[in-house]
C-alpha cells in the first residue's frame, strides 16, 4: 500500500511541476503527451508492484512478425 501511494505522490509532483511551464508555453500536444505518458506509467508502476502479470511486448512483436519472417526465409531457400 505505501508504495502505490509512493507513486501517486510522485505522479502528482511531477504533474505539479511540470504541467505549469507547459500551460504557461499553451504547448497543448505536448500536454497531452506528457500526461498520457505519465498515466500509462504510474498505472504499470502501480500492476507491477500488485505482482499483476502484465503481457510481454516481445510476444506481440513476435506475433507480427513471424509471417514476414517465415515468408523472407521461405523466398530465400
Amino acid at each position: 500500500m505505501g508504495v502505490i501511494v509512493t507513486v501517486l505522490i510522485i505522479a502528482t509532483l511531477a504533474g505539479l511541476i511540470e504541467l505549469p511551464q507547459l500551460m504557461r508555453k499553451q504547448q497543448i500536444p505536448e500536454i497531452w503527451v506528457f500526461s498520457s505518458l505519465l498515466f500509462i506509467g504510474s498505472v504499470l508502476c502501480v500492476l507491477q508492484f500488485e505482482r499483476v502479470k502484465l503481457p510481454n511486448p516481445l510476444e506481440w512483436i513476435t506475433y507480427v512478425y513471424q509471417p514476414v519472417s517465415r515468408f523472407v526465409f521461405g523466398i530465400l531457400k
